[in-house]
């Protein structure tokens, strides 16, 4: 079931340079560890925007970048792969910068981030490209925002897009809560078990259901709850649905919650409703978890298809 011609996608937040290292043995601190080493475009927001221009979505990226040689080629390279990229280059701040340690089996061992040309930005950065964003694309586009962005600018943008169809992702543990203020104005959410702690304040020890419960206490519309390689909990016109995960061979986790969100939303611009949307972000999430790096080769409209 797809569209002749699908809904625009914008995604708004971060545009990080990221090094990847993949360990031929355990990562051990203290000590060096023998790697290979990938550098690629990231953040949550472009990781999205680029996996749904595989997908065949015609995809804005919104984000802000320092003002160095980094920016360039990040923005050369996104633009090349047909994302339409509108940023706000911010003086005397570097480019978002990310660093992950994946152990062989492909888990995250460590990461580190240096986000300080988006986190400490004003809660207006935004508001004149959205603007302009909105006057070039059509009504029933979808918004897609993560937090990454700090919550005045998370409110700004919010009151920029307006009345739209809006999809976030938590990030992280120690983002997540930045988007508590706003739960009711999204139309879904997209979160694991530890970013979903953090929004309700339940203990890391309570079950995904009572986390599930929790989180529809809170007046989210809809929501995507991970838990690693256990059932999915899907909330709907106020029904939690279970989803089990599809079985994937795991050579590298980076990146297979963004290829989830955009799975998902790649399948709503082609028209599907929520419900049936969620089936096609796991399988691109199953697609990314046996690739290397947060886009998979594999990655197509028509592998989802085909799954």
């Amino acid at each position: 079931m797809s569209l002749s011609v699908p809904h625009m996608v914008t995604a708004i937040g971060a545009i990080h340079h990221d090094t990847i290292a993949h360990a031929l043995e355990t990562v051990m601190p203290e000590t060096s560890t023998p790697s290979t080493l990938e550098l690629r475009p990231g953040g949550v927001a472009t990781n999205v925007a680029r996996s749904l221009g595989r997908l065949g979505i015609k995809t804005g990226l919104i984000g802000t970048v320092g003002d160095d040689g980094t920016a360039s080629a990040l923005l050369q390279k996104l633009e090349h792969e047909g994302i339409e990229t509108s940023t706000i280059a911010r003086p005397g701040f570097t480019t978002g910068q990310y660093i992950a340690f994946h152990d062989p089996n492909g888990t995250l061992a460590a990461a580190c981030v240096d986000d300080r040309v988006l986190s400490y930005a004003p809660a207006d950065l935004f508001d004149q490209l959205i603007e302009a964003r909105r006057r070039a694309i059509p009504d029933g586009s979808i918004w897609f925002l993560d937090a990454n962005l700090p919550e005045p600018v998370l409110a700004r943008v919010l009151d920029a897009i307006g009345n739209e169809v809006i999809v976030a992702n938590a990030v992280s543990d120690a983002k997540a809560n930045r988007l508590t203020p706003h739960l009711t104005r999204l139309d879904c959410l997209m979160l694991n078990r530890g970013e979903a702690v953090a929004i309700t304040k339940l203990g890391p020890q309570t079950s995904t259901d009572d986390l599930a419960s929790a989180l529809q206490e809170t007046g989210l519309a809809r929501f995507v709850l991970t838990a690693g390689a256990g059932d999915v909990l899907v909330l709907d016109e106020g029904k939690t649905t279970r989803v089990p995960v599809l079985p994937a061979h795991i050579v590298d986790v980076t990146g297979a919650g963004d290829a989830l969100t955009a799975g998902t939303l790649a399948a709503m611009a082609h028209g599907m409703s929520f419900r049936d949307a969620v089936p096609f972000g796991l399988r691109a999430a199953a697609l990314t978890l046996q690739s290397t790096g947060a886009l998979a080769d594999a990655l197509s409209w028509q592998a989802l298809e085909d799954f």
